[in-house]
């Protein structure tokens, strides 16, 4: 299955095009589910048809769904409670009716991202079109499941397991209850399903589409979006500039706004994806013949994935580059910090954790340099760990 991340700023009408790109999906005959994040029914609005937290049809072949973020945690929560009945009980603790619980910070982010990963294990579907939040909090949801899954490996390792013939002596001499299975069990099942989420945003066919109204906020907000996606080593597969006004539309609009709205566009253009510009109609999209005429571009079946290359320059150069597009970047504002196995890179506001690729690994850091959008960092084989004549 193909999936594509649809997100944008607030009000910038991302899920109207959400809604234009499945409809158009769906009509060339692609079997497509929209799964919206949208509290509100703006996709049933643009579609010309209610949907809620139950898949529908809204159009032949495609399918309409808006997860219940409340009633996911209720689930999930009376599940914990069942499983957690004898320290629940060692505690003293009352149990929550379903009917009182409301959801965390946080839990409808969770929900969501379980949403996705059922939605796209489903072989009903060819095409899976995320319609997501507004941009901070899609850049936020999109790091959640690989942050979760370190925290779960550094808080509960699996290795621990291994003392389980141990934990009832270990309970005795403590005096104090020990970790119970369950506790693992369930924290390998949340990294079981993080990891499968993490497996589709990580998909060589996964990419995300921007939506923004061309302007000096929307202007802002794609740079900042480019630069954390590429971050995330998602790939930007297109700008849809959303609600371009006709050139000659001075008669209407203030000279002003056309100049700014040009300038956007002309920035745009130079960005390392395609942009595509959607008019203005003069009103809020509703029905099928509306988001038709929005004229979306159609969804390329074969994207170019995102690689992050190694590349081997010792015989030239006595080093390895790793090569990791941050299109957007800033000198100053770049940051790298090895800890071991892994490398913190910092990106403005964004800040990434990855685990080296083995080569480096036996590797020490000989320097990094920003070039046309890409960090390349030099890393210097360890005469120690580094195999004479061979890798």
């Amino acid at each position: 299955m193909r999936t594509i991340l649809i997100t944008g700023p607030g009000g910038s009408g991302r899920t109207t095009i959400a809604a234009a790109t499945a409809l158009r999906a769906a009509a060339d005959g692609t079997r497509t589910l929209l799964l919206s994040a949208d509290r509100t029914d703006t996709p049933g609005v643009a579609l010309g048809a209610a949907t809620g937290p139950a898949p529908i049809e809204a159009a032949p072949l495609l399918t309409v769904w808006r997860p219940d973020a409340v009633d996911r945690f209720r689930q999930d929560l009376t599940a914990f409670q069942t499983r957690a009945t004898n320290l629940l009980d060692l505690l003293g603790a009352a149990r929550l009716d379903a009917e009182e619980v409301t959801p965390l910070p946080g839990a409808e982010e969770l929900s969501f991202l379980r949403a996705l990963r059922d939605a796209a294990l489903s072989e009903r579907y060819d095409l899976l079109v995320v319609d997501l939040p507004a941009l901070p909090q899609t850049l936020a949801l999109l790091a959640l499941p690989e942050e979760l899954r370190r925290y779960l490996r550094r808080l509960l390792p699996p290795e621990r397991q291994a003392a389980r013939a141990l934990r009832p002596l270990l309970g005795r001499l403590a005096g104090v209850p020990m970790p119970a299975d369950w506790l693992y069990e369930t924290a390998a099942r949340w990294d079981v399903e993080l990891a499968a989420v993490e497996a589709v945003l990580t998909d060589r066919t996964t990419a995300v589409r921007l939506v923004a109204e061309p302007g000096p906020a929307g202007a802002d907000a794609v740079r900042t979006a480019t630069l954390g996606l590429a971050l995330r080593g998602l790939r930007t597969e297109a700008l849809i500039a959303n609600r371009v006004l006709p050139d000659d539309a001075g008669d209407i609009w203030p000279a002003g706004l056309l100049a700014q709205q040009g300038k956007a566009l002309a920035e745009w253009q130079e960005q390392p994806y395609a942009v595509h510009t959607v008019p203005h109609l003069g009103r809020d999209p509703h029905g099928a013949d509306d988001l038709g005429a929005l004229a979306v571009p159609v969804v390329n079946p074969a994207p170019v994935p995102v690689e992050w290359p190694v590349a081997d320059r010792i015989a030239e150069d006595g080093v390895l580059v790793w090569h990791i597009p941050l299109p957007g970047a800033i000198r100053h504002e770049l940051d790298l910090i090895r800890r071991g196995d892994e490398l913190l890179i910092a990106a403005g506001a964004f800040r990434r954790i990855v685990p080296l690729p083995s080569a480096l690994r036996r590797c020490t850091v000989a320097g990094a340099g920003l070039r046309e959008g890409e960090l390349r960092i030099r890393f210097a084989p360890d005469p120690g760990l580094w195999p004479t004549g061979g890798r």
